[in-house]
């Protein structure tokens, strides 16, 4: 049986944690930035975890990772 591919756009936007959950970046924070308010940029900040209905979800297109 061949080797199952991962979805490109997924191997790019998570990562894989030490304890196997799933963390990405935060969106709506790259331009048009003075047009959004200072806490939404501050909340904008580093990376989140995925919720574990979603986790479920976004591994079947990583099946190896």
């Amino acid at each position: 049986m061949p080797k199952m591919k991962t979805k490109s756009s997924v191997k790019r936007r998570f990562t894989k944690t030490a304890t196997g959950k799933l963390k990405f970046n935060v969106a709506y924070k790259r331009h048009q930035l003075s047009s959004k308010s200072t806490k939404m940029k501050r909340q904008a900040r580093g990376t989140r975890l995925l919720s574990a209905g979603d986790t479920k979800i976004v591994r079947q297109f990583m099946p190896y990772g």
